[in-house]
């Protein structure tokens, strides 16, 4: 049984879909139902999914699929046309307006990849998802497998050509190669990016800056989170 809400979030997201071929943004989703936070979004669509009505589709942006009909209508929103598939669309990137426009993937096109928060070159931090966040990434950067985006916070990893105020492409993964650069999760509560070696059964995240030290955990300790792909850098 759906409440109110979540069922006029699933009418209004089978309708966009039917619409625009594309789900509609957080932005979007709150508006059309009068929440007041994203929020209360997150939760709606969480709702959804472990109820089997909706389906995140991996490794896109906005890339949502209704299962189940929405079982009934309520007064103001949109009738579902008779049948619909979902026609999944890469966003472009246009870096002079901010702004993106669709298109067919290709490798000239651009990835909306979700911006998890900032990131840690030098002392960790803990890094704040936000699935609301995205940036777009050109798709030649990529390969496969699911793909993410940190902001960089600090000066740990210049000499690897990694600066404060880039953003890092991760590729998602749960280990790595010695001499990797990875997201790494310290002791379930810090994130940084270091390189990684391992020596025995410890392991160390090492910076690209002498003013750092190279900082060696016990067993158990570090995760890997995912691996460096690429940087982006505003001027």
């Amino acid at each position: 049984m759906l409440t109110k809400k979540q069922k006029e979030l699933l009418i209004f997201i089978d309708s966009y879909l039917e619409r625009h071929g594309i789900a509609p943004s957080f932005e979007e989703m709150k508006e059309a139902v009068n929440l007041k936070s994203k929020s209360g979004i997150h939760r709606l669509v969480k709702a959804l999914e472990e109820r089997e009505f909706l389906r995140r589709l991996p490794h896109r942006a906005r890339a949502l699929e209704v299962l189940r009909p929405p079982p009934s209508r309520v007064a103001d929103v949109p009738e579902r046309q008779p049948s619909r598939r979902f026609r999944p669309s890469v966003i472009k990137a246009d870096f002079r307006s901010g702004r993106g426009t669709e298109r067919p993937s290709d490798d000239r096109a651009s990835v909306a990849l979700p911006l998890y928060g900032r990131i840690a070159a030098g002392t960790p931090i803990e890094a704040l998802r936000d699935e609301t966040n995205q940036i777009d990434v050109p798709g030649g950067m990529l390969g496969a497998g699911e793909h993410y985006a940190l902001e960089v916070d600090g000066d740990s990893m210049v000499e690897a050509g990694i600066l404060e105020g880039d953003t890092a492409v991760i590729e998602r993964c749960d280990s790595a190669e010695n001499g990797t650069i990875v997201v790494a999760l310290v002791d379930d509560s810090e994130v940084t990016l270091k390189r990684l070696r391992r020596k025995g059964e410890s392991i160390a995240l090492e910076p690209a800056n002498t003013r750092y030290e190279t900082r060696i955990f016990g067993p158990g300790r570090v995760k890997v989170q995912g691996r460096l792909k690429g940087i982006l850098r505003s001027y």
